[in-house]
């Protein structure tokens, strides 16, 4: 049977998690519904605080891991900051409690949009990822009459044997500024009227479950930030990126205070150990915490594949289609029936609409399934594909859940389009 992530139990065959019945939250919500841990969110952003305890660190949470607005407000509680990436994501952020101190702006492709709202809140900084972003950043900031404090992102051509699609630290990248380049980037930046020099930044893809690429990319980072100091332009803090994957498929993942332990042993050894620091998690905090709740619409036997045709799809959960990434999966409730091999595949009118293939279950129709590991990237990837509604979102703590996000409907979906003829 499928190894459940923290948190996550079963009691009389059923699966629950903290102590909530997820049979029991399926009958009340329906599926798809997605369901959240708040202790398990908790405790996995007090892990890297207290990993980075004594230093000058702050963690700003990746909103777009999971944009719930309860997400967002218990870490908000809990001293997070936040990595934005758009203007709505700034607004989540606002509507939580946080101010501009709070939040990061990074982002390949910012609009003056983007900016000018950053801007009027006084964000901490901006990661820039080009001349022309940083120059159009400098004429907007001029034209508020602000200051933006920039950090600009460096991509240190560092393999991080991660899927193509979620790696950002190789030269062929579309992100960050090559190496070669970021000295003369960063002196023509500390020329500019409307723009403040504030630190470095570097992330190098999502989902790296292996220490030493961050190793190796902190390594050329620590060389540009001497360069660049000693082309007369100061750095203030180091902006670190994400943190390190998760347990997907039984994955031999390096604990959170081995990884944070190792970057502090390397910007020590280096001499760096007095700057500020930041992180910008948001897989490694949100993304065990989570479970899609779906249900068995049909058990379909062919002469060649059995499938379990469930009620979630590719605009539910989209990593298995985009990145054929793996979810764990188990029975809501547990049966003595003999298992079969199926594939998970849902409702939308695309052969790449599967969830995951030749999984050993048992099921029969009308059944609930849990696909884990679905509290990142999940919802905060969903579509409407099919005219399809977005699934409910509830939050756990302890013995209760509470709805969060309710479930879409097709009026509000018809609400903004217009019927011309």
């Amino acid at each position: 049977m499928q190894s459940l992530p923290p948190h996550f139990s079963r009691r009389n065959n059923v699966l629950h998690l903290e102590d909530v019945s997820l049979q029991a939250i399926a009958a009340e919500h329906g599926t798809p519904t997605y369901v959240y841990s708040a202790t398990a969110i908790s405790e996995a952003y007090q892990a890297y605080t207290s990993a980075l305890k004594g230093r000058q660190a702050r963690i700003h949470y990746a909103i777009k891991a999971n944009s719930n607005l309860s997400v967002l407000k218990l870490l908000h509680s809990l001293g997070a900051g936040f990595d934005i990436l758009s203007a709505g994501e700034l607004a989540c952020a606002l509507a939580v409690g946080a101010t501009g101190q709070d939040i990061i702006m990074s982002g390949v492709g910012k609009s003056v949009a983007d900016m000018r709202a950053a801007l009027a809140v006084d964000v901490s900084c901006f990661n820039v990822e080009s001349i022309p972003e940083l120059d159009r950043l400098n004429e907007v900031a001029l034209a508020m009459g602000k200051v933006a404090r920039i950090s600009v992102r460096v991509n240190p051509d560092v393999d991080p044997k991660t899927h193509p699609y979620i790696s950002t630290g190789l030269k062929e990248n579309k992100f960050g500024v090559a190496k070669e380049a970021a000295v003369e980037l960063y002196r023509h930046a500390a020329t500019l009227k409307g723009i403040a020099v504030a630190g470095i930044d570097c992330h190098i893809g999502s989902q790296i479950t292996t220490i030493s690429p961050y190793i190796d990319a902190l390594d050329r980072v620590l060389d540009l930030v001497e360069a660049i100091e000693a082309a007369g332009v100061p750095i203030h803090h180091l902006d670190l990126g994400g943190g390190i994957g998760i347990n997907y498929e039984g994955e031999d993942v390096p604990a959170l205070g081995e990884f944070i332990a190792a970057m502090l042993a390397k910007i020590d050894a280096r001499g760096h150990g007095h700057r500020a620091l930041a992180f910008e998690p948001g897989r490694s905090i949100v993304g065990n915490a989570g479970v899609l709740l779906t249900s068995v619409e049909y058990m379909k036997p062919t002469p060649y594949k059995h499938y379990a045709i469930v009620d979630a799809g590719m605009n539910d959960l989209m990593r298995p289609t985009l990145y054929q990434a793996f979810h764990g999966m188990t029975e809501v409730v547990a049966n003595t029936a003999a298992p079969q091999l199926v594939d998970v595949v849902g409702p939308v009118c695309e052969s790449g609409c599967w969830l995951g293939r030749d999984r050993s279950l048992s099921l029969k129709q009308g059944d609930a399934l849990a696909i884990l590991s679905a509290g990142a990237y999940a919802m905060s990837m969903a579509s409407n594909y099919n005219i399809r509604t977005r699934g409910a979102e509830v939050l756990v703590t302890d013995d209760v859940a509470k709805l969060v996000r309710s479930r879409e409907n097709v009026a509000t979906l018809l609400a903004s389009q217009l019927a011309c003829l």
